[in-house]
């Protein structure tokens, strides 16, 4: 089943972002002032009815992702992008963290032609701040067909949150934000120490 959430409010506008496990995506955006929905799951792909089960064979061509409905009179797009940025590796592109394949894969997907500039603008300016050595990959991708996770996926680190403590802790992306990001485990937060100073993290305002 696809999606199309904006049909009932046209003053709210979808954002859809690929950055590994979409569990560890969904916390960061819905705790932003003016995200009035944030769903887990499956885009990029040609299969239809993509299911976790699929997706994680890896052969599918979706990757885990996750679909934001949000205000952009109170959050612009511009916002999303500087919260997408501090959760993932732009240089991996063999997955994410603990998570391996192409279903890990990051990828920004753009609904307009808009945030398809927003979106290349930001990752110029992250290209160009220093804080990664390495390329950043991360593609910008026209958004396509979004089929939402099965519901034991969505909102899993409110439903099962010992366990979502226990997979975020030893996936590797908590220690990747502090030493990159100087986020310590404030997600969604500007930096404030490490090996960039929040006013070295690029803004896409």
């Amino acid at each position: 089943m696809s999606m199309n959430p904006v049909d009932s409010n046209d003053t709210l506008e979808q954002a859809t972002f690929a950055g590994g496990c979409f569990w560890c995506l969904e916390f960061p955006f819905e705790r932003l002032d003016g995200v009035h929905e944030v769903i887990s799951g499956y885009t990029g792909g040609q299969e239809k009815n993509p299911t976790y089960e699929t997706v994680s064979s890896g052969q599918t061509g979706h990757r885990e992702a996750v679909r934001i409905l949000f205000d952009p009179a109170i959050t612009p797009y511009e916002r999303l992008l500087e919260v997408f940025w501090q959760q993932i590796d732009p240089t991996d592109a063999g997955g994410q963290f603990v998570d391996r394949g192409p279903q890990y894969t990051t990828a920004i997907f753009h609904h307009n032609e808009a945030q398809k500039e927003a979106a290349e603008r930001s990752r110029r300016q992250l290209e160009s701040s220093g804080i990664y050595a390495k390329p950043i990959i991360t593609p910008i991708l026209p958004a396509t067909d979004f089929t939402p996770a099965e519901e034991y996926h969505q909102d899993y680190y409110k439903k099962s949150p010992q366990r979502y403590a226990v997979y975020k802790a030893l996936s590797g992306r908590e220690q990747h934000q502090d030493q990159i990001q100087g986020m310590g485990k404030q997600e969604g937060e500007r930096p404030t120490a490490g090996k960039k100073k929040s006013s070295d993290w690029p803004t896409t305002s």
